[in-house]
């Protein structure tokens, strides 16, 4: 065979393998959990899982996301997030309220974290809840003015598992979107403009870590105390192997604006996002490979195991990922 032969038979084999790696998906279509935008998801075994969004909506599913159920929470608010520290204790935040449960979700409670009096320039608005420990927790999120105005950041502490909380201060008055902790000491909260607060001190100092960007970051995850993500606006994908101290921007010449991002394993990660976006990475995030799914709508949610997974986002749009 000539060398021209060759070449043209490896070039070919690599368009195709290619294209193989960006068609491959594992994502399917679940049952529809009504036409609410759905920004939320959590699950806490393969068969238990939660889905929230606009206007209070909130369903659970027994079955693997065969059937959703809806379930009434007491709140009218967009529901921000669902987080579960293990099988039984999970918080959900809307607007400024917070509702918890003991037994596994199948009942929630309201739980005070402001006092009237702590906000007289605005309303606070809670974006995101992570506990380091059993009892120690935090909410994030920001002020708003009657005009609809950011006009400061908000981090709040529990050290009774959300019983009571206390405001701490931190170095930045932007909006906060989301938080993360790889263990008791060190986390980390992304927000607006490029902002990275981080703590190694289980919560009680934060500091502003560099960036690079002044895109809004929405979401960030931690494998362990070393190696995470951050991502947000205009396709934007930061990585640090150090706990932050350098983050790394990672070109994938894709544009949407990427809401969520978690790692399955060591090596693997996803990201959803505008657009019907869906990235995923085995490499640590070094390179990312787009997958195709059925759907154009913009996904708000991400949920990952080593074993299985879930997105959601616009219209009450629920996708099953398992390998």
């Amino acid at each position: 065979m000539s060398i021209l032969k060759k070449n043209i038979l490896l070039c070919l084999f690599t368009i195709f393998q290619a294209q193989a790696l960006f068609a491959q998906s594992n994502w399917i279509s679940s049952k529809s959990s009504g036409s609410s935008d759905l920004v939320a998801v959590y699950f806490t075994s393969s068969e238990r899982g939660f889905v929230a969004g606009d206007k209070g909506y909130f369903a659970y599913t027994n079955d693997g996301g065969d059937s959703w159920t809806k379930q009434t929470i007491d709140t009218n608010d967009d529901i921000n997030e669902i987080y579960f520290r293990n099988d039984d204790n999970g918080y959900v935040v809307a607007g400024k309220k917070m509702f918890l449960t003991s037994n596994g979700g199948r009942n929630w409670r309201e739980i005070l974290i402001f006092n009237p009096n702590d906000f007289k320039d605005g309303t606070p608005e809670i974006l995101s809840v992570r506990f380091a420990d059993k009892k120690r927790g935090f909410v994030i999120g920001s002020v708003i003015n009657k005009n609809d105005e950011v006009i400061d950041s908000v981090v709040m502490r529990t050290d009774d598992g959300g019983e009571t909380w206390s405001r701490i201060i931190v170095p930045s008055k932007r909006e906060l979107y989301h938080l993360d902790f790889a263990n008791g000491s060190r986390g980390w909260i992304v927000g607006d403009k490029g902002i990275i607060l981080a703590t190694f001190d289980g919560g009680v100092n934060w500091q502003v870590q560099k960036t690079g960007t002044d895109k809004a970051l929405y979401n960030v995850d931690f494998r362990d105390s070393e190696n995470g993500f951050a991502v947000g606006g205009k396709g934007t994908i930061l990585r640090t192997e150090n706990g932050g101290g350098i983050w790394e921007p990672v070109k994938t010449g894709f544009p949407n604006t990427f809401m969520r991002v978690n790692f399955a394993d060591d090596r693997n990660a996803f990201i959803v996002g505008y657009g019907g976006a869906i990235l995923r990475t085995s490499d640590k995030g070094k390179t990312w490979i787009k997958q195709n799914n059925d759907s154009k709508s913009n996904l708000y949610g991400l949920f990952m195991t080593k074993k299985y997974g879930w997105a959601v986002g616009a219209e009450g749009l629920i996708l099953k990922y398992q390998r």
